[in-house]
């Protein structure tokens, strides 16, 4: 049912809708089933459902809204981190070079170091700032799989995606974009060349902080069914509760989005500017180092907002004297919230350094209650 030309709001509330039926609900209930009924002909005839780890009927609907933002075909799987196993285990084996960014989310890099390994995957590591670098001196030559995630988490650093496909294209890598942090309203990682878009859906995608989900869109057709085989196989298939949850989520991403790029703009002058605080990042904001790329290569900035106080000791006062930033990990959701990192072990950043999530409260709400949790500090 979509169209091209619709615009963002449009598209995230009519994403994987079939055309109206008269008397039919206006978004199908969820099929709460494991088997299905198989019935005399064979398990699979015609279409028939069989069993909900293969196939389920409101899995596909949400699959096809993603997919339909994406710009690809989507697989939904049961949280963020099987999404980028799936993509990664599904591509290289025994053998294979991976390279995966040292400054991204750093459960990849357990992943890597836990399980790829062990695998006989060779895995190197690369900063954001790096990457674009490496790809035109030619280093990505012999890599088998390519992981970006841009804007980097926690950091906000953005690569060139489109030059760093052009390299992995002429080698024969495949290269994946983690685009969780951006959300498909904010980038499209297949539309710059890249042969895999990850999300973390537990975020901004679905951005309610109750669910968790991840996927992976592509257009590439063998792809595809190398992913979803090794979903199926190692049962990394999310519920269907869960699945039409997300859809519902997914309707208000525009507004959500909308709201919390106001805030974060806000938010990071106040944070420039106040004494208390370094090293503000947030892509879109002029002066910044990915500010020229982020305006060129990415659709919408959004509320991610990144900074650094003294120490561990000013994280703990400003979140004492705020009544509307929550101390919470995880991004993207309705409640604006501000996670001290170094508290993970999984980040090379100092202990001041915070990811501040903007929600959806409003805006200059936000920002006189951080204005005087950060004159606290």
């Amino acid at each position: 049912m979509s169209d091209a030309t619709w615009g963002d709001g449009t598209r995230s509330v009519r994403a994987g809708e079939d055309a109206p039926v008269p008397g039919a609900p206006l978004r199908p209930s969820p099929v709460l089933a494991a088997p299905f009924h198989l019935g005399a002909a064979p398990p699979g005839a015609d279409g028939a459902d069989t069993y909900a780890r293969t196939g389920q009927p409101t899995l596909r609907v949400f699959e096809a809204a993603v997919g339909e933002l994406d710009g690809g075909r989507s697989l939904s799987f049961a949280t963020g981190m099987a999404a980028i196993s799936a993509a990664v285990l599904a591509v290289a084996g025994a053998g294979d070079r991976v390279v995966l960014p040292s400054d991204g989310y750093f459960t990849t890099r357990l992943l890597a170091r836990d399980q790829l390994e062990r695998f006989g995957v060779t895995v190197e590591y690369v900063p954001t700032t790096e990457i674009g670098a490496v790809a035109a001196r030619g280093d990505l030559d012999g890599a088998r799989f390519v992981m970006l995630e841009t804007p980097s988490n926690p950091l906000l650093d953005v690569c060139d995606v489109a030059a760093v496909a052009r390299a992995t294209r002429a080698t024969g890598a495949v290269l994946a974009v983690d685009n969780t942090t951006a959300t498909p309203l904010g980038q499209r990682p297949l539309d710059l060349g890249a042969d895999l878009t990850v999300g973390s859906d537990t975020k901004a995608l679905t951005g309610h902080s109750d669910l968790l989900l991840g996927h992976v869109s592509t257009r590439d057709d063998e792809l595809y069914t190398r992913l979803k085989v090794f979903r199926d196989h190692t049962g990394a298939t999310p519920g269907p509760f869960e699945a039409w949850l997300g859809h519902r989520s997914m309707s208000t991403l525009d507004l959500r989005l909308a709201r919390q790029a106001a805030t974060a703009a806000a938010v990071a002058d106040l944070l420039a500017a106040h004494p208390a605080v370094t090293g503000v990042r947030w892509p879109w904001r002029p002066g910044d180092p990915s500010h020229e790329l982020a305006t060129r290569q990415m659709l919408r900035p959004n509320g991610v907002v990144s900074a650094e106080v003294a120490d561990e000791a000013a994280v703990g006062r400003l979140l004492g004297a705020s009544r509307l930033w929550t101390a919470a990990t995880s991004f993207g959701g309705v409640h604006s919230s501000v996670d001290r990192r170094a508290q993970w072990g999984g980040d090379a950043v100092p202990a001041g350094f915070v990811r501040l999530s903007c929600g959806i409260e409003d805006t200059a709400d936000l920002v006189a209650d951080l204005t005087a949790a950060l004159d606290a500090v």
